[in-house]
């Protein structure tokens, strides 16, 4: 059995580790939090990712935790409806295509894997050292293991990334725009619809979820000395950021300001010359973030049956990027047109999208 370490018990780990475990692969995953973490947010299951889990066979599942919105209702500053859109997975374009919250479909991709490969939570790895014949890996608590691959599958700010390509500044290029998102903690009135109030250069929104609502202040910004694992200065940016709102904007703050689970990010793409050096690869967002704007987790899935196939058959490394860069590049181009539509930077772009949202096919 060849081992491989997996680092990141997330989508993209959880996918490679089932398919490696059935292709004659001996999987570890190890993950730093305690247990499975991942945010609420609601991501789509769809295009290539469909077929890896019906492979899988957790599409039932999947199904069973999806989020049950169909439309999405666009409003001004005032809270004053301007146009609706039918939700993708309420179009009846693509049966199978379901919207899930993140934490459930990693807590679902884990079921499936982990009887068949080892979990290491609460640990991280802190050196990699290769040569011809394997990976020499030290740890945070468990003793030094050697393993025959390594893949970082461990997100945007990836550790097997700078340890073995280099710092995050020489790969991650922020888009300007920012993104945070908290529990709602209440009922919402309308647990169908997808709410989004839009202001130049700002957008909140309120997620019904499935049981559980979700509240996001996506709003472009230069923003000096960000530390993504500092939560009070994120809330400290949100607020000044929507200060001057009304509608329910001053509500959502409060609870936003209130909360102990809270997300903060840039929105970046990930860009590298090449996915792999020697016998260490990057998987997901770690090779080629396209976050929030270009379907992260369907392409983590479909790049992670990709790597695995790759893998089995001999064709190794080389193989499965060619295969997935050809899926994420058209995504990474087109984040500056999907940037304008969920974040319109001035009052003409926002009217143009309004517009246009009311005059397209799938207008609700």
């Amino acid at each position: 059995m060849r081992t491989v370490l997996i680092s990141g018990a997330g989508v993209a780990g959880s996918t490679l580790a089932y398919f490696l475990a059935r292709n004659g692969f001996a999987p570890t995953v190890v993950e730093r939090s305690r247990g499975l973490r991942s945010s609420g947010n609601p991501v789509d299951v769809r295009g290539p990712a469909v077929p890896v889990v019906e492979k899988m066979g957790v599409l039932p599942r999947l199904k069973e935790v999806a989020t049950r919105t169909t439309r999405m209702r666009l409003l001004d500053a005032e809270g004053r409806q301007v146009a609706t859109m039918a939700m993708p997975a309420a179009r009846g374009n693509e049966v199978n295509e379901v919207e899930v919250p993140r934490a459930d479909l990693a807590a679902v991709l884990h079921e499936a894997a982990r009887d068949d490969a080892e979990y290491l939570f609460d640990d991280a790895i802190t050196g990699l050292s290769q040569d011809e014949h394997g990976v020499e890996v030290t740890f945070d608590h468990a003793t030094p293991r050697r393993f025959d691959l390594v893949i970082g599958a461990d997100g945007l700010h990836s550790n097997v990334r700078r340890l073995a390509f280099g710092p995050e500044r020489d790969y991650v290029r922020p888009t300007g725009i920012h993104v945070a998102t908290t529990p709602l903690g209440e009922p919402v009135d309308h647990p169908h619809d997808v709410l989004i109030q839009n202001t130049p250069g700002r957008m909140v929104s309120i997620h019904p979820g499935r049981d559980k609502a979700l509240v996001a202040f996506i709003f472009r910004a230069t923003l000096d000395g960000f530390e993504h694992r500092d939560p009070a200065q994120h809330k400290r940016i949100v607020t000044e950021a929507y200060a001057d709102l009304g509608w329910r904007v001053p509500h959502l703050l409060d609870r936003f300001r209130a909360a102990d689970d809270v997300f903060f990010d840039a929105v970046s793409v990930v860009d590298l010359p090449s996915w792999s050096r020697d016998r260490i690869a990057l998987l997901g967002d770690a090779a080629s973030c396209v976050s929030l704007l270009g379907d992260g987790s369907s392409l983590a899935i479909a790049g992670a049956h990709s790597l695995a196939t790759a893998l089995a058959d001999g064709s190794g490394f080389a193989r499965y990027e060619t295969e997935h860069r050809a899926r994420v590049l058209p995504k990474q181009r087109a984040i500056k047109r999907s940037a304008a539509l969920l974040v319109p930077k001035t009052r003409l772009g926002l009217a143009a999208r309004n517009l246009a949202a009311r005059v397209l096919p799938n207008a609700a």
